[in-house]
């Protein structure tokens, strides 16, 4: 009982640590003072209303919504079509194509990202927005391809077998039956590839074209100069979107699963 006990207070001690830094910025995003650090003065909203003022950063945010958005749709529909394949049919090299698949996440991002800009380069292809949505599509298709498959495995294909046996052509049958029953792994899917583009700073940086910044690189600009109050404002709604998010996906698979109940 005694070893269990220890082993409890290195768990709590471990998040502890890892949380600790999160409940800082979040308190000193609120702080009045335009020093950062503790005690905290007084409570003031004044950084977020110096963060939405900040046009550096609303282009950021604009940049990061769209680019997130954009890598949402197109890794969510990559995922659904490789799912379908993957799951549905047979064909050579199927086990080659999973693997090709799932690598990225396998990889790390640094890597990944100087090998596909050494071999756009080769391509004498420069940097651009579409690089670094292809770049940010890559990353996330693995994330959808895992949530969409535990989805399909799930569906028995009695319901497209019957909706095939009553004159529903495969499209239809997708559209109608397999599409409404994928839904809460598309939706999920769909949340987490936003976060993942929306968050992510190591292959952004290689990627992204001169004069382009997101939010993370907006950050860590600002941070090689000083830390001042509106980074803490910023890294406030930062952790506000990649855990909301997140939360929110889970929330809608819930949901829907209890509607296909």
């Amino acid at each position: 009982m005694r070893a269990w006990g220890w082993i409890r207070a290195y768990a709590v001690a471990v998040y502890v640590f890892m949380f600790a830094p999160v409940a800082v910025v979040l308190l000193l995003a609120f702080n009045s003072s335009q020093f950062s650090g503790f005690p905290i003065e007084g409570f003031s909203l004044r950084w977020f209303r110096r963060l939405f003022e900040n046009e550096a950063i609303m282009r950021a945010f604009e940049t990061s919504f769209s680019l997130g958005l954009l890598t949402a749709a197109c890794a969510t529909t990559l995922g659904i079509l490789a799912s379908l394949a993957l799951v549905r049919y047979r064909f050579r090299g199927k086990d080659w194509i999973t693997a090709l698949l799932i690598s990225p996440v396998l990889v790390p991002e640094t890597v990944l990202a100087v090998g596909l800009l050494i071999f756009l380069r080769w391509l004498s292809m420069p940097r651009s927005f579409l690089l670094l949505l292809l770049g940010h599509t890559m990353i996330a298709l693995p994330f959808v391809v895992l949530v969409v498959q535990a989805r399909l495995v799930g569906i028995r294909r009695d319901y497209e077998e019957a909706a095939r046996s009553l004159g529903a052509s495969p499209l239809e049958t997708f559209w109608q039956i397999t599409l409404p029953l994928l839904m809460p792994a598309v939706f999920a899917g769909a949340l987490f590839a936003f976060t993942i583009s929306f968050d992510n700073i190591t292959a952004t940086i290689f990627w992204r074209p001169a004069g382009t910044e997101t939010v993370p690189t907006q950050i860590f600009g600002m941070l090689r100069n000083s830390v001042s109050p509106e980074i803490n404002a910023l890294g406030f709604v930062m952790i506000v979107v990649t855990v909301g998010v997140p939360l929110a996906a889970g929330a809608l698979a819930r949901y829907f699963a209890r509607r296909r109940q």
